[in-house]
């Protein structure tokens, strides 16, 4: 490997460590009933991070029985130029324990429990605007649009009683988008970036799809030019 291809081996490598989406769950309890937190959320597709495309909510805990907790969401659509338009259909996150059942009411009145979201994977629960079955993938032309905002409550149900809730995996869907060259749909990953009550980890930091595979591959190359380079030093030395 010569020296551009050294380079562009660690290139690779860099670009790995510096796209992370932060993962960070918060723990409830009856105690922090009219406590809330922020999540920020990103915007990314298959391909690597979205420009422009940004979300965030404020979710308050209102009220907590034996086997349930309450809350009311405000989702806004923060999205900004290059991106023309974008709605989020739908927003959702892992729950432990396991839930149950959910529903909610205003702006996002449709549930669906363990189902898909594009580049994430399977989540324990989501709220959508439209669409039907058990899909995260959202549908439908309902949601929030660019510079506006969606509001209402969510009841999470769980079959047996709880004394603490965490909640993870934070993410928007993301529909409708143009002004991002090809991208249509994309999702963001959030990251709770404050709250009056409850507890985080402090936003460990995980890697967005892909960018394990790219990191690999920054190392493999790396680790291939040092043996190249050492080889090709020793045989000048003899």
């Amino acid at each position: 490997m010569n020296k551009l291809g050294f380079r562009a081996a660690i290139v690779l490598t860099l670009a790995a460590l510096s796209a992370p989406a932060a993962a960070e769950p918060i723990l409830l309890s009856s105690a922090n009933v009219g406590n809330s937190f922020t999540v920020n959320f990103n915007g990314f597709t298959g391909d690597g991070t979205v420009a422009g495309l940004l979300g965030s909510a404020i979710f308050t805990l209102t009220n907590v029985t034996s086997n349930s907790y309450g809350f009311s969401y405000v989702i806004n659509n923060d999205s900004v130029d290059p991106i023309d338009t974008a709605r989020i259909s739908g927003f959702g996150f892992n729950t432990n324990p396991e839930i149950a059942g959910a529903t909610s009411t205003g702006t996002f009145t449709k549930t669906a429990l363990g189902g898909n979201v594009p580049n994430v994977g399977t989540v324990d629960v989501c709220f959508k605007a439209g669409g039907g079955g058990n899909s995260c993938a959202g549908g439908g032309g309902g949601g929030v649009t660019m510079g506006q905002s969606g509001s209402g409550t969510l009841k999470l149900n769980f079959a047996s009683p709880l004394t603490s809730l965490t909640l993870d995996d934070f993410f928007v869907r993301y529909q409708s988008i143009t002004g991002a060259g090809s991208v249509s749909s994309a999702v963001g990953t959030g990251t709770v970036v404050s709250s009056s009550g409850g507890s985080t980890s402090g936003g460990t930091q995980v890697p967005e799809p892909g960018v394990v595979g790219l990191f690999a591959v920054g190392v493999l190359g790396m680790g291939w030019a040092l043996g190249r380079r050492r080889k090709m030093q020793g045989a000048q030395q003899a």
